[in-house]
């Protein structure tokens, strides 16, 4: 059940996973300034309950997003205000984009800021703003080049061409392409094996390293890992995970990120 009346997505809290659904199946769940801030308000509700381990960005109906919603005559409309706002990649669990259909502009450039992104084999994928007029947004320009390399980056964003999802797992734009029947059960699975399996704490420093990593220097974010390394395996839940580990057993995880990540 959503934790506020949202109009425009579903939010739903089952097993540590947090599926949060673009709601607009009539539509083809097309990005307005109202969905913008609802999603970025159902992140900062994922980001801030412990209960949440991991996240699914999803799609209801045969498209995950076909883009800004243009029926206004312009891009969408202005994002508007939202008591909590917070991007993917800055929530402190990982965040799954299970993409099940068409994503087109921003429904694709969104999902890049998530951590992992499955994709229907057959989804139709375009960064297509320079065909509207527009340009690459969602910090388009930093995060493609750096997860497929600035050449492939160029070629898809300089023409806007459309790819389906299969050739963009072989171009890294998606982590994996599956039929769609199977994309948001993939999602799930992995979304409850970081649930039962991993250390919260762990987990969001981690994701926190491996972004920072896309700007800071090899040596800079080097340093930073081995002082965060010393801190974290001197909390309770690394004693736990080895015990667990030599006992044969489920890991009984007491860290709260909300409360425990290291300064």
């Amino acid at each position: 059940m959503s934790p506020v009346g949202y109009e425009t997505i579903l939010y739903d809290l089952s097993e540590g996973v947090a599926t949060i659904t673009l709601n607009r199946p009539d539509r083809m769940n097309a990005w307005s300034g109202l969905l913008q801030a609802e999603v970025s308000d159902a992140m900062a509700e994922a980001d801030e309950d412990d209960a949440v381990r991991a996240v699914i960005l999803t799609g209801a109906g045969r498209a995950f997003c076909a883009g800004a919603d243009l029926s206004g005559g312009d891009f969408g409309g202005p994002e508007l205000p939202s008591l909590r706002s917070l991007w993917p990649y800055e929530v402190r669990k990982p965040v799954i984009a299970a993409i099940n259909g068409h994503a087109i502009g921003i429904g694709i450039t969104y999902p890049m800021t998530c951590d992992v992104r499955f994709v229907a084999e057959d989804a139709k994928i375009a960064f297509a703003f320079v065909r509207r007029g527009a340009l690459p947004e969602r910090r388009s320009h930093s995060i493609l080049p750096r997860v497929v390399g600035f050449s492939t980056a160029a070629e898809l964003l300089l023409s806007g061409r459309t790819f389906l999802g299969a050739e963009a797992a072989e171009l890294g734009v998606a982590t994996k392409a599956l039929p769609a029947e199977q994309v948001l059960p993939a999602a799930r699975a992995l979304a409850q094996d970081i649930a039962a399996n991993t250390a919260p704490i762990s987990v969001a420093v981690t994701k926190a390293l491996l972004w920072r990593g896309l700007d800071a220097s090899l040596e800079d974010n080097g340093r930073l890992e081995g002082d965060l390394f010393q801190k974290v395996i001197g909390l309770p839940d690394a004693a736990e995970g080895i015990a667990a580990f030599v006992e044969k057993r489920a890991p009984m995880w007491t860290g709260r990120v909300s409360t425990d990540i290291p300064t």
